[in-house]
């Protein structure tokens, strides 16, 4: 009887053993290219550049540091992706999934990010001058000290986004959707907001303008223009 008990408890135990499977894992060993899943991977400080990552799952991937250059990240995912410092010049992110992405002094300069997702990410001080931004949506993300200039920013949306000393001069904001931002010293001299939506009498009063800052029907140059 003891012995009957001793083999049904080590037969039992045995399948609980083989029924049991490990949770899948990234390819975190797999080599760079279209559709690699290397989500949750510490791949920081990596040279990429002119890599073809389309697709890629980058989700909460560590690439802080890496050299991201002419890549290829079109429709990729790279939600809560560590970008900290990396460099993405001229890189490939169209329609990408950058939400609360952490990109703090990142460099997209001349980087294709049309129709991408950057809705609650960490950008401050990022570059992103000369970068194409048409209809990005960067509703709440944390722009502060980022660098627009020259970037084409047609129809993107700003609702609640943090631009507090922020440059867009030279940017183009036809369609910018402004509603609820906050514009504490918003570099705007010499910008065209003409077109721009969701901007307030009070936003730009606490903005920093000048003579040739463009605004909306209704809309005032602040008396403090042009900031010190």
């Amino acid at each position: 009887m003891a012995l009957h008990y001793r083999w049904t408890t080590a037969i039992a135990a045995l399948l609980v053993v083989v029924a049991y499977q490990p949770p899948a894992w990234a390819g975190c060993r797999d080599k760079p290219q279209p559709a690699v899943d290397w989500s949750g991977c510490d791949k920081e400080r990596l040279i990429l550049r002119g890599r073809d990552l389309q697709g890629a799952n980058l989700e909460r991937t560590d690439l802080s540091e890496s050299d991201l250059s002419e890549i290829t990240l079109k429709d990729a995912l790279l939600q809560e992706t560590m970008l900290t410092r990396a460099r993405l010049w001229d890189a490939d992110l169209r329609g990408a999934q950058l939400v609360k992405t952490l990109a703090s002094r990142a460099d997209f300069s001349r980087a294709n990010l049309e129709g991408a997702n950057l809705t609650k990410s960490e950008m401050s001080r990022a570059i992103l001058e000369q970068a194409n931004l048409r209809g990005v949506d960067l509703k709440k993300a944390d722009l502060s000290r980022a660098h627009f200039a020259g970037a084409d920013l047609t129809d993107a949306s700003f609702n609640f986004a943090n631009v507090a000393r922020t440059h867009f001069t030279g940017a183009k904001l036809n369609g910018v959707n402004m509603k609820g931002a906050y514009t504490y010293l918003m570099r705007i001299e010499g910008t065209d907001l003409s077109n721009t939506q969701g901007l307030t009498q009070d936003q730009l009063d606490i903005a920093c303008g000048d003579d040739a800052t463009r605004l909306p029907a209704g809309l005032a140059a602040s008396p403090h223009w042009p900031c010190d």
